[in-house]
């Protein structure tokens, strides 16, 4: 087997349509129809289940795509102390979240099903996969297991919200047994680059820069925010014990509400055209 698998490669059936992140993003189902950068998701609202499911779907191909990554971790790496190299520790870290994946992927199929969606039926974005591709372990770490399972956490409470206000108790409790799985990687990314870059703080800071970039590029041009009506808010409970302190959740609700900013002033110039 071949090392560091580019996403290209990625062995998918004809049920999948690949997609780039900004199509994904911008697709008029994924938020609800009603001023979704501004609402937060309910049923209720005009386009709310069209955006629920278009969630779901979007958890489904993460699922797969994050079981690909901490797989290609267990495989790319020798056991060792090298830069490029990882703690067998680490290793049998990463199969346990294989596992976890594995199962979340089972789920969010039947959860699917429920929610009166199919596979394919929405587009899969390759990003978490490649943020997983990086040929440093530690950028791995922070780019899959701290910025993008733990954008994971917000969406699954996010999730598990609307299952409540919809009345759904299927929803609601497997958002929930999924979430503390999600926090339990996210605690093992911020775990082991405490731990591995103990001695190596320029090695840190290189790591954690990366994950902002990755959490950037994955606010949704300010979906996720801050604000209790944000279609997806930060969990900051569940993000405080996976390891993150206030600073970090403060600069990644600063990006999100940039980026709402941003998209924001992008959109009234281009009604007003």
């Amino acid at each position: 087997m071949r090392n560091l698998f580019p996403p290209e490669d990625l062995a998918r059936d004809d049920r999948f349509v690949r997609v780039p992140a900004e199509a994904r993003i911008e697709d008029p189902r994924s938020n609800g129809a009603s001023n979704p950068r501004s609402a937060r998701l309910k049923p209720s609202q005009r386009g709310g289940p069209d955006g629920a499911r278009s969630m779901m779907h979007g958890i489904f191909v993460g699922e797969i795509q994050a079981l690909e990554g901490a797989g290609r971790t267990c495989w790319d790496f020798e056991a060792g102390s090298d830069e490029y190299q990882v703690p067998f520790e680490l290793k049998l870290d990463m199969a346990r979240q294989c596992w976890d994946e594995s199962r979340h992927v089972e789920i969010s199929i039947k959860l699917s099903e429920h929610m009166g969606t199919e596979i394919g039926e929405f587009g899969e974005s390759a990003f978490l996969y490649r943020a997983a591709c990086n040929p440093d372990p530690i950028l791995r770490l922070t780019g899959v297991n701290r910025a993008l399972e733990g954008l994971a956490i917000d969406v699954f409470n996010s999730m598990r919200e609307f299952g409540k206000i919809a009345g759904d108790p299927v929803l609601t409790f497997c958002e929930d047994w999924m979430l503390a799985d999600e926090v339990t990687h996210v605690k093992m990314g911020s775990d082991w680059l405490r731990k591995i870059t103990a001695n190596d703080p320029e090695r840190r800071t290189r790591a954690l820069e990366f994950q902002r970039v990755v959490d950037k590029l994955f606010s949704f041009n300010g979906l996720r925010g801050d604000d209790e009506d944000s279609p997806v808010r930060l969990a900051r409970r569940f993000r405080e014990l996976a390891g993150f302190d206030d600073e970090e959740i403060d600069a990644i609700a600063a990006d999100a509400l940039e980026a709402k900013n941003e998209t924001a002033s992008v959109e009234s110039v281009g009604a007003s055209a």
